[in-house]
């Protein structure tokens, strides 16, 4: 999907689509406008939405149509870095800050002096570094790691989340008063199940891509896959969808994106899985507990409500692993746990070799 939004000249209508956005019912319509109306100002902005639901689509199109869009646009993804290597990463850092900093170095934040920056993930930084951002968005100024000359900077900040960072502040895992200075405007982005009328246009559009791809020719689509698409709850949102369109270009011989093409879980017609859970079949948990008995009539101890609060428990635990990036420290407070529960627990369940 191109990312590039129009320049500050875009003549269009406040409640059209952004260039390189596909979306034209009412719940995009909301977002477009919004986008353009904030464009025009210097304020912070906060987007709010699941994974995959085009946070990073929209931080772009609010730089391309403000008066800075000549400058640059950095993006920081904060969940993918521990804290040390994030603050550097923001801050920049001095020759023997830390061990392995052999040379000065330019933080995203200079990078984007006149600029924006997009703080994607805001929600999994630390208690410390939240205080080293607030005094940037109030300040607009900080010190490299190691020294301690103040640098000055003039950078727009558009932060997004994944969940609520309200919620966070009220559970005390992130600061409520850098909440509040980073929703000075915010923009809520539609998952893809609240906008099922864009479903049409979206397929279409990944078809052409994947088409010029891989040199095929699917240009017609089954009324029933529409149906069932419109249908799925779509967990994993647009960037699901693009997955799923690619993978049916890729093995089909035919013109057609049938129903025949899409996964199981869509064709069935069955509500999908809530954002990070996957979806748990009681009867067949059951029968695979009887299989390796450990439940039913012949089992050791017949305790199958244990083995199945166990088997959730481990789920759960994996996935807040993955979406804290293995770091133990965050994925306890996430679970609301302290840090040597939840370490004897990855042992208990065999995580502890599957993530760190």
């Amino acid at each position: 999907m191109n990312n590039h939004a129009s320049s500050t000249s875009d003549p269009a209508l406040p409640d059209t689509p952004l260039h390189g956005i596909i979306g034209s019912g009412s719940a995009m319509s909301e977002v477009f406008q919004n986008t353009r109306q904030v464009a025009k100002s210097s304020a912070s902005v906060l987007l709010i939405g699941e994974t995959g639901t085009g946070k990073e689509l929209i931080a772009r199109a609010i730089h391309e149509l403000s008066s800075r869009h000549e400058r640059p646009f950095v993006r920081v993804n904060c969940g993918a870095l521990s804290e040390s290597l994030l603050e550097s990463e923001l801050f920049g850092h001095v020759r023997g800050a830390y061990t392995g900093a052999i040379d000065n170095r330019t933080g995203r934040f200079e990078a984007a002096h006149k600029g924006t920056i997009f703080l994607d993930e805001i929600n999994s930084t630390s208690l410390h570094l939240q205080v080293k951002l607030l005094r940037v968005l109030q300040e607009r100024e900080f010190e490299r790691v190691g020294n301690t000359k103040t640098i000055r900077v003039d950078t727009r900040v558009i932060a997004a989340s994944n969940c609520d960072l309200l919620e966070l502040a009220n559970e005390g895992l992130f600061r409520e008063d850098l909440y509040y200075r980073l929703n000075v405007v915010p923009i809520r982005l539609p998952p893809l199940r609240e906008r099922p009328e864009d479903l049409p246009e979206l397929v279409t559009h990944f078809l052409n891509l994947y088409n010029e791809q891989n040199d095929r020719y699917v240009v017609h689509i089954d009324p029933l896959a529409l149906a069932a698409m419109q249908q799925y709850s779509w967990p994993g949102n647009v960037r699901e969808l693009q997955n799923y369109v690619e993978r049916s270009v890729v093995m089909t011989t035919g013109d057609e994106f049938n129903l025949d093409l899409l996964p199981a879980v869509v064709r069935s017609g069955r509500q999908a899985r809530t954002p990070g859970m996957r979806a748990m079949d009681f009867e067949s948990l059951t029968e695979e507990l009887v299989f390796r008995g450990l439940s039913g009539p012949e089992s050791t101890d017949g305790n199958l409500y244990g083995h199945i609060v166990d088997r959730v428990e481990r789920e759960v635990i994996a996935q807040v692993m993955t979406s804290c990036s293995n770091v133990q420290i965050k994925a306890a407070a996430k679970l609301g746990i302290n840090r040597n529960t939840l370490h004897k627990k990855l042992k208990q369940y065999g995580l502890d070799g599957e993530v760190k």
